[in-house]
């Protein structure tokens, strides 16, 4: 709907430009004709011209100015040749004293105005200096010298015409720019409250319905083969349905621009995590066991936000305490281990108490994450102090 409003409004301004500039148009013309209609039954009042040229004379005279619209320095060109060949081509009648009629008078000052306001400075320059000398050597005594004064006012007075029209113009741009901001700003808050929602609430359900669906067959007695198979088809739906979710969080949480973050980690940036934990003072043990098979985005997200979380908890919760990290790779499972002992003498191990927390975030998320690919994940005190996570992860998943 807002964009067939924009629309609207485009064709509306497209409209009202195209009525203005046909008035412009016709009225040009009209004032040409008007002009041309004085030029030609006075013009043997003020030069000596044959009748068959008064016509000719009289356009070279008048019909330049049709041309202010489109190319001023044009027309003033030609405007400003005949005025340079009409006094020396024609005597003036008695009594007349000025070098052109006053229609050819008024067209030239016309377009010179209408210069300054539309051309390049350098044009209004060659424009402004030439148009003076042409007064100067052509009207007689002081009177030369005095239009010059007056057409450099004319052209100062066009410059300032032309800056303000530039400066509005600039303006309504800008507040323009600034409107369709604010309305961009307004879409994406309002994409990103849906995202919220979706996620807080659609997301998470499905993250349930794939946990109740994995764990069914081993929650209710008597599960025929027949059952589990359908168990089995619903996780695997609700995991597709859950992906396709969270295709939809993020066009929903994207501005239209390429995205100017890192892409998400992976299990490539694994040797990454253990060396920034050891360079944070970790004492982190590290073991590989078999060959690390490709595995998809959501997989090799879920090994690194794991490894992630563990070893955070472990840094928080028992501060000194070796800690242990284990990727056992088998043809269909990656297994992740990470374990610590208790906390340093001196420090409190609070692994126990925070790992009974909830809230979407620490234990319960790593549970969240390991499900939705289609895992298991566990986590519990060990004896005699410390703690594991251990996560076992399908290598392939549509997840």
């Amino acid at each position: 709907m807002g964009e067939v409003k924009e629309l609207a409004k485009s064709g509306v301004r497209t409209a009202g430009r195209l009525g203005r500039g046909r008035w412009r148009v016709i009225t040009v013309v009209t004032v040409t004709l008007i002009l041309y209609a004085i030029a030609w039954p006075t013009l043997p009042l003020t030069h000596d011209v044959s009748p068959p040229l008064l016509p000719l004379i009289s356009g070279m005279a008048v019909f330049p100015f049709l041309l202010v619209l489109v190319r001023p320095a044009l027309g003033w060109a030609v405007a400003a040749a005949a005025g340079l060949v009409i006094p020396i081509t024609f005597d003036l009648v008695p009594g007349y004293d000025y070098p052109w009629q006053v229609v050819h008078i008024m067209v030239m000052l016309a377009l010179v105005f209408a210069v300054a306001i539309r051309e390049e400075i350098r044009i209004v320059l060659v424009v402004w200096v030439s148009t003076v000398l042409l007064f100067a050597a052509f009207v007689p005594g002081s009177d030369g010298w005095g239009w010059g004064i007056g057409i450099s006012a004319l052209v100062v007075f066009g410059l300032l015409v032309r800056w303000l029209v530039i400066s509005r113009r600039q303006l309504a741009q800008q507040e323009e720019a600034s409107e369709l901001e604010r309305a961009r700003r307004a879409i994406l808050e309002e994409k990103a409250h849906i995202a919220r929602d979706l996620h807080d609430i659609v997301a998470h359900h499905m993250s349930m319905i794939v946990v109740q669906a994995q764990s069914a067959p081993y929650r209710l007695p008597d599960v025929n083969d027949d059952v589990r198979a359908e168990f089995d088809a619903l996780g695997a739906t609700a995991r597709e349905a859950l992906n396709e979710v969270r295709t939809l969080l993020g066009v929903l949480r994207s501005d239209g621009q390429l995205p100017e973050h890192e892409p998400q980690p992976d299990i490539d940036r694994i040797g990454e995590l253990f060396e920034s934990s050891r360079r944070a003072g970790m004492a982190l043990e590290t073991e590989t066991v078999g060959v690390p098979a490709p595995v998809s985005d959501g997989v090799g997200l879920t090994v690194y936000r794991i490894l992630q979380e563990s070893l955070a908890n472990a840094a928080r919760h028992a501060p000194g305490a070796r800690v242990s990290a284990r990727l056992q790779w088998e043809p269909a499972t990656v297994t992740v281990e990470v374990t610590n002992g208790p906390a340093s003498p001196g420090q409190v191990d609070t692994t126990v108490r925070q790992s009974d927390r909830s809230g979407g975030n620490g234990i319960l998320g790593m549970v969240e994450r390991a499900s939705v690919v289609g895992g298991q994940l566990v986590a519990h005190p060990r004896p005699g102090g410390g703690f594991e996570v251990r996560a076992v992860l399908p290598v392939l998943t549509g997840a």
